[in-house]
C-alpha cells in the first residue's frame, strides 16, 4: 500500500511509530529484535515487549505490513519516507510558522550550529532553484 497526500493526513504516526519507520526506512524489512536492537542503540533504552507491541498496532493502523511466513516475523514500512516527511514538514511550517518557509529558512540558518559545508549546500540548492 503506497501513502498519498489524502492518506498521509489520515496517517499521522506518533514519535515512537516515527523512530520504528526511520529504523525501517534506513535498514529495511526487519525483525522486532532488531528494531527494538536499533532504538536502544540510537534512541534510548526501550523495552522489546514495548517495541512489539507498538509494531502490532502499528500493522492495524496500516502503518507497517507483516509477513508471517517464516518463523521470525518481518516488518515493513507501508508508509513512503518521503512523502511521509513532506507531510510532517508541510504540517509544521503551517503550524509553527504560519506557512511560511522563508521564516523557517530564517531561524534555520540563525542557528550558530549550520556548519559551513551545510551553508554551501544550501547556497548550491537556491541557485539551482533560481535557474
Amino acid at each position: 500500500m503506497k501513502q498519498d497526500r489524502s492518506s498521509a493526513a489520515a496517517i499521522e504516526p506518533t514519535r515512537s511509530e516515527l523512530e520504528i519507520l526511520q529504523v525501517l526506512w534506513l535498514h529495511g524489512p526487519s525483525t522486532v529484535r532488531f528494531v527494538n536492537e536499533k532504538l536502544n542503540e540510537q534512541k534510548r533504552e526501550v523495552q522489546y515487549t514495548s517495541t512489539l507491541k507498538l509494531m502490532q498496532i502499528m500493522v492495524e493502523k496500516k502503518i507497517l505490513s507483516r509477513d508471517e511466513s517464516n518463523m521470525k516475523h518481518i516488518y515493513a514500512p507501508l508508509l513512503e519516507e518521503q512523502k511521509t516527511k513532506n507531510f510532517l514538514l508541510e504540517k509544521f511550517v503551517d503550524s509553527i510558522y504560519n506557512g511560511s518557509a522563508a521564516n523557517l529558512m530564517m531561524q534555520l540558518l540563525g542557528n550558530k550550529k549550520t556548519s559551513k559545508k551545510e551553508l554551501d549546500a544550501i547556497r548550491e540548492l537556491l541557485n539551482k532553484t533560481k535557474k
